[in-house]
């Protein structure tokens, strides 16, 4: 008796994009690549891989990513690699080791790809999942954290997402971080016992992840007895957040103030934001960004400022309104009868594709009518019928699949006439 082999599966937390779905997917991709070029944003692709130094410099101990959620191991050689969580720090690798910071001036990056983080699986949330988004590395210049969040609702907009919300805060420069850190830490002491395991945790080792907890029973401590972070800005960042609204209110873009947002990263200064949307549920958060304008210092670079945020692929897409019909049909499917008709329909489909028409014949012998199926599950526009007359009279007959019309090519100029009616 043969033996039954298991069936190999997608690891959980992963999955395959089926054609229908990566279709979407390429769409809203392309949406966003136009968005960016009416921002003057170039691409950057980084490696999925880095050493994990890289991330725990720069996303920082006592953050749940570094602690709980890197994919990490040993290489052969000995050195400790992670799957890359977010994109920011390997950006700003990038941009340093090829001296972008030394003939670039203001570099205004985008990238689209896979992270890794050890999550529980939930809707929204994967272990690889996908993200698009922005770096923009060499300003202080408030304007562009407005620029940055607008090319961010422009994106969100071109995707038909509608009703999303945009929190706005201001964690201030290290020292008003640092500042905001010890008056957190004074005003929970009377609390601890209210907040959740992780918390308790994270008052000890790193007292404003609390602000990023999930945990309805830590939102309401903190709520009791923590006003905002405001209070604790100085002058300097102060003004840049003012700047920052005042810049956001010309461009006329709605945004809220939320006092206790933090970023679950410890690079964030100054200007934080998220985009939530109610479709979501409680994991409500579409995209999320801020500057960060100690990061490449603390990189190795210079003392420059940056921006950025990141868009979840797999939230937007179940927080679009209506879903586009995205159906990528080909523009000619060539049917046959007969061997002779198939070596010239194979000829001909491929002489199509050489001059950019996408084309298609098909592989499983199947009879005309079921040919004439697959053109119309295709969805291509134009099909090409080549039989016995056609061989004889060395023709083509075409079909227009959509009004059903037909005509006779000459086999000669079938190529440019194929090329005339696709312009039409």
């Amino acid at each position: 008796m043969k033996e039954i082999k298991a069936q190999i599966k997608a690891l959980r937390g992963t999955k395959d994009l089926l054609p229908e779905e990566a279709r979407l997917w390429t769409f809203l991709e392309e949406k966003a690549r136009g968005v960016f070029a009416c921002f003057d944003f170039s691409e950057m692709r980084t490696p999925i891989i880095e050493e994990s130094s890289l991330f725990v410099r720069s996303i920082g101990q006592g953050t749940d990513i570094i602690e709980k959620q890197m994919y990490t191991f040993l290489d052969r050689g000995e050195r400790s690699i992670s799957l890359r969580p977010e994109a920011t720090a390997s950006v700003v690798r990038a941009y340093l080791e090829h001296g972008m910071d030394k003939n670039t001036g203001l570099a205004k990056l985008f990238y689209i790809g896979s992270m890794f983080r050890a999550e529980r699986p939930q809707a929204g949330r994967a272990r690889q999942f996908h993200q698009i988004g922005v770096e923009a590395i060499g300003s202080y210049n408030p304007h562009l954290d407005a620029e940055v969040i607008a090319l961010l609702c422009a994106i969100l907009d071109s995707f038909n997402i509608i009703g999303y919300k945009i929190k706005l805060n201001s964690l201030g420069c290290a020292k008003d971080k640092s500042d905001l850190s010890l008056g957190l830490r004074k005003s929970l002491e009377g609390s601890i016992s209210d907040l959740c395991d992780d918390c308790k945790v994270r008052y000890e080792k790193n007292v404003l992840r609390i602000l990023d907890c999930k945990e309805e029973k830590c939102k309401h401590a903190i709520r009791k007895v923590f006003q905002g972070t405001e209070a604790y800005l100085c002058p300097e960042c102060k003004a840049h957040f003012d700047s920052v609204k005042s810049a956001l209110d010309i461009l006329k873009v709605d945004y809220q103030i939320e006092p206790h947002l933090v970023r679950g990263l410890d690079y964030y200064t100054k200007t934080t934001f998220e985009v939530t949307h109610h479709k979501l549920g409680a994991q409500d958060a579409i995209a999320a960004g801020g500057r960060y304008d100690n990061l490449v210092s603390d990189l190795g670079g210079p003392e420059t400022g940056a921006c950025g945020f990141a868009i979840g692929m797999e939230r937007a897409a179940m927080a679009i309104h209506d879903m586009p019909a995205v159906k990528e049909g080909i523009d000619i499917f060539v049917a046959t009868i007969g061997d002779e008709a198939y070596r010239l329909g194979f000829r001909l489909a491929m002489e199509l594709r050489n001059v950019g028409i996408s084309a298609d014949i098909d592989y499983e012998g199947r009879s005309l009518k079921a040919q004439m199926r697959a053109a119309d599950k295709t969805g291509a526009r134009l099909t090409a019928l080549i039989g016995e007359d056609e061989i004889k009279n060395h023709s083509i007959t075409v079909r227009n699949m959509r009004t059903k019309e037909q005509l006779t090519i000459p086999e000669r100029s079938f190529v440019p006439e194929i090329e005339r009616l696709l312009e039409k």
